[in-house]
C-alpha cells in the first residue's frame, strides 16, 4: 500500500497542469523530475545504468532541458568501483514563452566509487568525463566530480523502510574556453549542492524530493528536485 502511493505522489507531481506564466523570472524556483535506473547482468560484471530527466524553467511547464542518458557498466574483480561507458541525448527549450529549442549529443566515461563511514554515513565519489557536440558549437569537453552522502535516519541502512537524508555537490569544469564563432565560456562551468529527504519504498527502489542550487558565471538558480532510484 505505501509503495503504491509514493508511486501515486510521484506520478501525479509529473502529470501536474502548467504552471508557467508568461512573465517568468529567471532567479524563480524550478523544478526537476527524474527517474534513475540501473542492473546487474546475471553471473557479469556488466550492467546497464540510465536516466531520464524533464526539466523546467518553472515548477512545471517552460522546458529547460529533456535529458536521455544510458550506459553499459563494469566491476572489476576485487574493486570496489563501477565503470560506464555511455552516450547522453539533450534537448534544450528556451527560456520564457519562446519555443526554440537546440539540442546536444554526448558521450561520457564514468566511475563510481562507493564506501560507508562509521554506521550511517554512505559515501559515493563520481568522476565523469563528457565529449560534448553542442547544436551551433565547435566540440566541447567537460570534467565532472560528484559527492554524494545519504545518511538514514530511522536505520542504519538504507534499506526498505528506511528514511534518510541526502546531500551532494558536483563541480563542472569546461575542457577549453572557446566554443566556436567568436564565442567563449569560463573554466568553471557550475556547481550543483543539492539536499533532500529519501525514503526506501523497497530494497531496490527508492524516492527522494529536494531542493538543489545550481550556480553558474551567469545565473543563481534554485531547482525543485523530485526522482526515483531503481535498481532493476
Amino acid at each position: 500500500m505505501r509503495k503504491t502511493m509514493f508511486l501515486w505522489l510521484f506520478a501525479a507531481c509529473l502529470l501536474l497542469p502548467g504552471l508557467s506564466s508568461a512573465q517568468i523570472n529567471k532567479n524563480k524556483t524550478g523544478g526537476w523530475y527524474m527517474y534513475f535506473w540501473n542492473t546487474t547482468l546475471r553471473e557479469s560484471r556488466f550492467g546497464f545504468q540510465g536516466d531520464i530527466q524533464y526539466r523546467n524553467w518553472d515548477v512545471m511547464g517552460d522546458l529547460d532541458q529533456l535529458l536521455l542518458r544510458g550506459g553499459l557498466t563494469y566491476r572489476p574483480e576485487k574493486a570496489n568501483v563501477k565503470f560506464t561507458l555511455g552516450y547522453g541525448y539533450i534537448l534544450s527549450g528556451a527560456y520564457g514563452d519562446s519555443n526554440d529549442t537546440s539540442d546536444e549529443s554526448r558521450i561520457y566515461q564514468e566511475a563510481l566509487m562507493p564506501h560507508k563511514v562509521a554506521e550511517r554515513f554512505y559515501l559515493t565519489h563520481r568522476f565523469r568525463f563528457e565529449q560534448r557536440w553542442v547544436e551551433s558549437q565547435d566540440f566541447r569537453t567537460r570534467f565532472r566530480y560528484n559527492l554524494f552522502l545519504n545518511i538514514p535516519v530511522n536505520q542504519v541502512s538504507l534499506d526498505k523502510g528506511a528514511l534518510y537524508i541526502a546531500l551532494y555537490n558536483e563541480v563542472f569544469i569546461n575542457g577549453q574556453k572557446d566554443t566556436g564563432n567568436g564565442n567563449t565560456v569560463d573554466i568553471f562551468d557550475r556547481n550543483r549542492l543539492y539536499t533532500a529527504i529519501g525514503y526506501s519504498i523497497t530494497d531496490n527502489l527508492k524516492i527522494q524530493a529536494g531542493y538543489m542550487r545550481q550556480s553558474t558565471p551567469v545565473i543563481d538558480k534554485g531547482q525543485l528536485q523530485l526522482s526515483l532510484h531503481h535498481t532493476l
